[in-house]
């Protein structure tokens, strides 16, 4: 991480093959094993790095209406996907979201109540918090694919993207990071889990289903960052992307009992 490249302010590249670019799943990536390397190694600088990392990214890809992320920002505006003004890719997709909200979370485990960096992290998450409570589908209590377009066109209810929010509200909720109003969104989220997403087969064995492959930008072929490219990618069941984060979830909402 020490000779990773890096943006001109110093934000890590996603990959060596994606320069200039910070995308949300970066930040899952690298925080937690930066943060938890600087409490084990004694290296308090890192946790800097960490929560510099986070503010960047918010600083770039947040949109200030919705108050969602964007999914990548291109620093050097070189890309097909990136917006020739902000350089940001054009949709929020739903599972990159969930990466940076888990990784918020979760490196907040290694930050020390008195570390002045600590308000950052906490506030970062309480902003993305409240921008998905408003998208999160009141019938089903989940999110969609493309999360601020629910009612277009071959978008789909996603279970990696509900399941990371899911884990990521129920810890907030009970390491004191939000206001006890969210439960209500915690719980129903869920109990949409369960209800759009868990199925039982024909052996009696469960079953996560409607979780997103996988999706990018750039690369060969190229990942367009459409509408079109996030609802064709392909839709699997069981997905280790979403039965990770099912089982977090689940453990932190075991707890609440």
């Amino acid at each position: 991480m020490k000779t990773h490249p890096r943006t001109n302010e110093g934000g890590f590249w996603h990959k060596k093959r994606y320069p200039y670019q910070m995308w949300l799943d970066g930040l899952y990536m690298a925080g937690p094993f930066l943060a938890e390397f600087a409490v084990t190694f004694d290296e308090p600088e890192l946790l800097d790095e960490v929560a510099n990392q986070f503010v960047w990214m918010e600083s770039h890809a947040r949109d200030p209406q919705s108050g969602l992320l964007y999914h990548a920002w291109d620093e050097s505006r070189q890309q097909r996907w990136a917006d020739p003004e902000t350089g940001l890719s054009p949709h929020f997709w739903g599972r990159a979201m969930g990466w940076y909200a888990m990784a918020l979370v979760d490196v907040l485990d290694f930050f020390p109540a008195d570390h002045p960096r600590r308000g950052e992290i906490v506030a970062i998450y309480q902003r993305l918090a409240q921008a998905l409570s408003k998208y999160q589908e009141k019938e089903t209590g989940v999110w969609y694919q493309v999360v601020d377009l629910p009612e277009r066109e071959g978008n789909y209810r996603e279970s990696s993207a509900t399941c990371m929010y899911t884990y990521a509200y129920l810890k907030a909720l009970r390491k004191g990071y939000l206001d006890s109003q969210y439960m209500a969104v915690a719980q129903k989220a869920y109990q949409g889990i369960l209800k759009q997403f868990v199925e039982k087969d024909d052996r009696g064995l469960l079953n996560i289903t409607r979780a997103c492959a996988v999706a990018g930008l750039g690369g060969d072929p190229y990942r367009d960052g459409s509408f079109a490219y996030y609802i064709g990618e392909p839709i699997r069941t069981n997905d280790t992307k979403a039965v990770g984060p099912f089982i977090l979830a689940s453990l932190e909402y075991e707890s609440l009992k």
